[in-house]
């Protein structure tokens, strides 16, 4: 769910022209949260606050191909509770400060006429980490490819985008599908509002084994889910420079945080 706000722009149809680049500073957080979606719903044994700094980027390669590139860093709080025989009870802090999984993707447009389709390859590298102690993982203990078709439309002051793929991990971890989409209207000469929906299902095809203290925290463990939904905000001080904010939360999931998350970003067009 964190990267409900922070990825759904990577996900766009419309590529940029020869030259031209799209920066994003963004943080996102998801407040202090103890449980997580699952079958039922279950609770981790304290609370974690998982805030990311994100830059992303796109560069025009040509007026039909674009490069993307994301930058997470990952700062993770985790307020453990420990072995209580009578109260007040004690609490162990921990926290990591590191990089989650790098991603770097291509996005080709095949047609640019009433509708906007496009493809697009992203590759997620394993450079996240893993504190075995305090069980903190910050990205993916694998490499993640993810194919994506992706579709548009604009028409006067309002927009629809959708994708459709998947992403395919390695490392034992379950693959896992992607659809969704959002709409997005400019309300005045300033602001866009936009609502999305992104769904996420695992596959269910991996066995990784991942250490106890990892998933007594849920962080980055394999057949994660969810459907989630949000809206964003967009206000430009001109045509080149902007800022944005946003909000997702979920209707289901699994092996996630049961939490919603927060997203303030600047964004600058050169």
């Amino acid at each position: 769910i964190l990267l409900l706000t922070i990825n759904l722009f990577s996900q766009s149809p419309w590529t940029k022209e020869k030259g031209k680049l799209y920066t994003q500073l963004s943080f996102t957080t998801i407040p202090s949260y103890g449980t997580l979606f699952g079958n039922p719903d279950y609770s981790i044994n304290g609370k974690i606050t998982d805030n990311t700094i994100q830059f992303y980027g796109e560069y025009g390669l040509s007026d039909k191909t674009t490069l993307l590139i994301n930058l997470p860093f990952k700062s993770i709080s985790y307020k453990e509770n420990l072995i209580c025989i009578s109260a007040p009870c004690e609490t162990q802090n921990h926290s990591e400060f590191s990089l989650g999984n790098i991603e770097i993707g291509l996005k080709t447009n095949f047609l640019k006429k009433e509708w906007i389709i496009s493809g697009q390859l992203n590759l997620e590298a394993n450079t996240g980490t893993f504190n075995a102690a305090s069980g903190i993982r910050t990205g993916y203990d694998s490499f993640t490819f993810t194919p994506l078709f992706l579709a548009g439309k604009s028409f006067g002051k309002n927009y629809f985008q959708t994708f459709l793929g998947a992403n395919i991990r390695t490392n034992k971890y379950s693959s896992n599908f992607k659809i969704g989409g959002e709409y997005g209207r400019k309300i005045s000469n300033k602001i866009w509002l936009i609502g999305f929906l992104d769904i996420v299902k695992s596959f269910k095809n991996g066995n990784v084994s991942l250490a106890n203290s990892n998933t007594a925290t849920g962080l980055y463990v394999n057949d994660q889910e969810y459907g989630g939904f949000g809206l964003k905000g967009i206000y430009e001080f001109n045509t080149n420079f902007g800022i944005n904010t946003g909000f997702g939360g979920a209707f289901f999931g699994n092996n996630v945080a049961k939490q919603a998350a927060f997203t303030f970003g600047v964004y600058r067009k050169f």
